[in-house]
């Protein structure tokens, strides 16, 4: 839990670093984001009039609940303390709850914008969450289990292999992890034009502590993603159950290095894209979902014959 909680500025730090010097800029510096938390929880919080008391405590409960689903993913090793709970449902039920709260805040103030925010949040959310079931479905076929540890030693024996499905359910995981971070081409993180944002729409109306909570969540959870990608799909370097320091040291050390080629090809893609319409983004999920539904039907194609 301290390893994610301490890990995830620095991603996206590192993520607006390599951006700004894609695009020939000198950008930020790494601890940029830990800066900004600082600065927003030393400034008094300013709240609108109706606002209440779900307003106030939506923060908190998005970052709980989103800590626990990062936490639950194995980092760098697995068979940690809390592994039996590491169940992919258990996370996306985690994930699904700190949405629907913070699509409840939104909406709770009566700003327009927030009411666009949200209605966006939630059609994106009917969408990922199916092409998310559809994922875990293939991954619990091929291993066996939806257990977070069972699956990365699965994939790291050798009757894992080389499969389609596999192929299939990590490009739908990556579309899914980009429209459910608000990340281009989905939604950009870094604008506020009342036409484009999603995410941004929802907290436009939170300041200081509470701020500062809902972005260290967001962090959280593009961390998790990130996580999960690695684990699942390279969980080279994990260290195994009950293993001496030294397995723990290589496994955080492969754990750094996975976050770091993860964040930058996606600056590198977020560079190279434009950012689509919104009308448009049940096409991009679409494909997610065809592509889970595809690699679960080549598996029991596989297994008929």
């Amino acid at each position: 839990m301290a390893v994610v909680l301490l890990l995830a500025p620095l991603l996206t730090g590192l993520i607006r670093k390599v951006k700004a010097r894609l695009l020939r800029r000198q950008g930020p510096p790494l601890i940029q984001p830990y800066r900004d938390l600082i600065r927003l929880m030393r400034k008094e919080a300013v709240l609108a009039v109706n606002a209440s008391w779900l307003f106030r405590a939506v923060p908190y409960l998005v970052f709980a609940a989103t800590w626990v689903a990062a936490a639950l993913v194995p980092t760098f090793a697995t068979g940690l303390l809390f592994s039996w709970s590491a169940d992919l449902i258990a996370i996306i039920a985690l994930l699904g709850s700190a949405r629907f709260f913070l699509a409840l805040a939104g909406m709770d103030v009566g700003t327009s914008f927030g009411g666009i925010g949200s209605s966006r949040e939630v059609m994106i959310a009917s969408l990922a969450e199916p092409a998310m079931i559809m994922i875990i479905f293939v991954l619990a076929l091929i291993a066996g289990s939806t257990q977070l540890s069972n699956i990365a030693e699965f994939m790291l024996s050798l009757a894992a292999g080389l499969r389609v499905s596999l192929g299939l359910a990590l490009i739908a995981l990556i579309l899914v992890a980009i429209a459910e971070n608000s990340r281009i081409p989905v939604d950009n993180p870094a604008t506020h034009l009342e036409l484009t944002m999603v995410h941004e729409a929802m907290v436009l109306e939170y300041s200081a502590r509470h701020l500062a909570v809902l972005e260290f969540a967001s962090a959280l959870k593009l961390l998790l993603y990130l996580s999960l990608i690695a684990c699942i799909f390279m969980p080279w370097g994990l260290a195994p159950a009950g293993s001496g320091p030294e397995a723990y040291a290589i496994g955080l050390t492969s754990y750094l290095a996975k976050l770091a080629v993860g964040g930058f090809l996606l600056a590198l893609f977020e560079t190279s894209i434009a950012k689509m319409r919104v009308f448009r983004v049940p096409d991009f999920l679409g494909i997610a979902l065809m592509l889970g539904l595809l690699g679960m039907l080549l598996l029991f194609v596989s297994r008929s014959f």
